[in-house]
């Protein structure tokens, strides 16, 4: 389930950055570049938790920045940590999933999270950020995809369509 959860992730991630490159940015700029925030803001916050889950240092000293990077390079920067994650979690160790992993989160404060913990968090912080997107989306009048689990494996396994 943790593999396909993260199957479904970068699925539903590729769909909204699809989305967002169809907005009119002369006509929507706002939306854009708020897309573009949630985008940006959900990648450092992967990028911190991958380094919590390496005993790695923090790349990152907060989770947005003043100045956004632009689409490509985010999206560029979204598919790496998506294929990170899938790599991880198609090798994880058994024991690797109750690990808890000690850190510091970016306001200071001091957390612990077990490694299923963190990665349940990363996929559920990605599904909640898509919907602030799809927001953006409508107000930019572009139609934004279903990101449901269920459309997802049924889209992946279309025989699960037919009747019994």
């Amino acid at each position: 389930m943790l593999v396909e959860a993260f199957q479904y992730k970068q699925w539903a991630d590729r769909r909204a950055l699809d989305a967002v490159g169809r907005i009119d940015v002369q006509q929507f700029a706002a939306g854009y570049a708020f897309a573009l925030q949630q985008f940006n803001h959900m990648v450092r916050v992967e990028e911190l938790f991958k380094a919590r889950l390496l005993g790695a240092s923090a790349p990152h000293l907060s989770t947005n920045t003043a100045v956004v990077p632009d689409f490509h390079a985010l999206s560029q920067r979204i598919d790496d940590s998506n294929q990170w994650f899938a790599r991880y979690v198609d090798t994880l160790a058994p024991g690797e999933k109750s690990r808890r992993v000690s850190f510091v989160f970016v306001d200071g404060q001091h957390g612990s999270m077990t490694g299923l913990e963190i990665l349940f968090h990363i996929v559920n912080h990605g599904s909640y950020h898509r919907g602030a997107i799809g927001h953006a989306l409508d107000l930019a009048q572009v139609a934004h995809p279903a990101d449901t689990y269920t459309v997802f494996i049924h889209a992946a396994q279309p025989e699960r369509r037919e009747q019994p």
